[in-house]
């Protein structure tokens, strides 16, 4: 049997992560060095502005892209190489617009060389869960906005993940559709029980979604601030008087952040969210299970 304080191993660590890019200019380093720890089942949200490397340490973190210095790591073991069980949502879904819905959402499988028949089965499912059973034959140009997200959503789904990354996939959405799409994140989350970190520029998507959101400075972005936010398991939440405080507080800390007031102090604490998460007053680095995966 496992102790109690046998300590939990990360879903995602990224360890002192820069990344610096040439240009026609010479070097920028759009990122870091930045250190974030994510729990198993654990929902995190980045916020932070234009150009401070939030779409980055995404592409870090699915090993797409290789850091200038520091590492990735998934489980304990460091990601060199993208992994079959790391989902990644972009802002333009990655659709294949000549492929069905049914054919884009099992396009992972195919690449897994998973079977017709398993392929068949495992799509299905994933397309009833997001509401997309009756589009199976349609293409993508016949999809509203909202629909598309769902299946790309439903194509993470059908790999089976344990870690889905997400960089801002609802922000071409109206504010009604963006609020759907958010409740259809949220309850797949918490049915399938992977952990995510959802990269955004709202702060109310942040607040509704992520279990910690942690702000990051102006380039090179740096982790400024965490807001511990294990209340957004409400089923409630998006009504409660708290989940507007709670906006009001990342907003000032936003304007502070782009002011460059504070960012050095706090930044240091943010390395070690992951592991005193559990010490902050009224919160955890994730819910109980009976209330956020019920």
């Amino acid at each position: 049997m496992t102790s109690a304080s046998t300590p939990t191993v990360p879903k995602l660590s990224l360890e002192g992560v820069s990344q610096v890019y040439d240009g026609a200019r010479g070097k920028t380093q759009a990122l870091g060095p930045m250190s974030l720890e994510v729990a198993p089942r654990e929902s995190v949200a980045i916020l932070g502005p234009s150009g401070c490397g939030k779409s980055t340490s995404l592409l870090i973190a699915c090993g797409l892209l290789k850091p200038t210095q520091g590492a990735a790591l998934v489980d304990g073991a460091v990601v060199t190489r993208p992994r079959l069980e790391t989902g990644l949502i972009l802002q333009d879904f990655g659709l294949m617009p000549w492929k069905t819905v049914e054919q884009n959402a099992g396009l992972g499988l195919q690449v897994r060389r998973v079977s017709k028949r398993e392929r068949r089965e495992r799509v299905a499912d994933a397309l009833a869960r997001v509401g997309l059973s009756d589009f199976a034959k349609a293409y993508p140009a016949e999809l509203s906005g909202g629909m598309r997200q769902r299946l790309a959503m439903a194509r993470a789904l059908a790999c089976d993940i344990d870690l889905l990354l997400m960089d801002e996939p609802l922000s071409a959405l109206d504010a009604l559709l963006r609020e759907e799409m958010q409740n259809m994140l949220k309850r797949t989350w918490r049915e399938s029980g992977y952990a995510q970190v959802l990269v955004t520029h709202s702060i109310e998507e942040a607040v509704f979604l992520g279990q910690r959101v942690v702000v990051m400075t102006p380039r090179p972005g740096r982790i400024a601030f965490t807001l511990y936010n294990s209340e957004m398991c409400a089923d409630d939440w998006r009504d409660d008087p708290l989940f507007f405080e709670r906006c009001r507080q990342l907003r000032e800390v936003l304007r502070g952040s782009a002011a460059g007031e504070g960012t050095d102090a706090s930044a240091e604490s943010g390395a070690s969210d992951f592991a005193n998460a559990s010490d902050a007053p009224g919160t955890s680095a994730a819910c109980s299970e009976e209330v956020c995966h019920a």
